[in-house]
């Protein structure tokens, strides 16, 4: 089950190439222009031999990883950057499981202390990102694979992908956060 799970996870992700669809996005998400703002892109990696998606907002990181067998599959979607303290912006932290080497993402303080705290480490100030504000922006949506040992959870904007890993026995997690799936200006 595990591995008809990878291969119907890879064959999606080849043939969607991670691209997120845009038109999902309604007129009510549309965002004012601010010049406090500027935006991050937040790649999507993939891994074909243990099926982990990685998300990360370094450039640097995705060239690394290539070079090492993954599979880069573009921008996930935009993350709003404001500068410090990020008043009012949830931060999505990335924290890493040794033991299992896999990657997971919460804005749960309490989920990153308890994550830790069993032995996961968090990756640090440099593959956190503030994304939208509650009620701004587009789901990110969760799911959790209960077969998998690597590459557990997913995180997908595409309602499409989200549905077709829940009818492949994926939980369904609800929204993880919301970002932005085109640059906010």
């Amino acid at each position: 089950m595990k591995k008809i799970g990878l291969v119907i996870l890879a064959a999606m992700a080849l043939i969607t190439g991670g691209v997120i669809n845009a038109h999902q996005v309604s007129a009510d998400t549309a965002q004012q222009p601010s010049e406090e703002k500027f935006d991050t892109r937040i790649f999507r990696i993939y891994n074909p031999n243990t099926g982990e998606h990685l998300l990360t907002p370094s450039g640097w990181e995705i060239v690394v990883l290539e070079k090492e067998g993954w599979k880069a599959e573009g921008v996930a979607f935009y993350a709003s950057q404001v500068k410090p303290p990020y008043s009012g912006y949830p931060i999505v932290q990335r924290l890493y499981n040794p033991n299992a080497g896999d990657h997971h993402y919460t804005t749960s303080n309490f989920e990153v202390m308890s994550l830790v705290s069993v032995g996961w480490s968090n990756d640090g100030e440099n593959f956190t990102f503030p994304v939208a504000k509650a009620n701004t922006g587009v789901p990110v949506y969760r799911l959790y694979n209960p077969n998998a040992k690597v590459g557990s959870h997913h995180f997908t904007m595409s309602s499409y992908e989200r549905n077709y890993l829940i009818k492949a026995g994926w939980k369904n997690k609800g929204i993880a956060f919301n970002a932005y799936s085109e640059p906010n200006y």
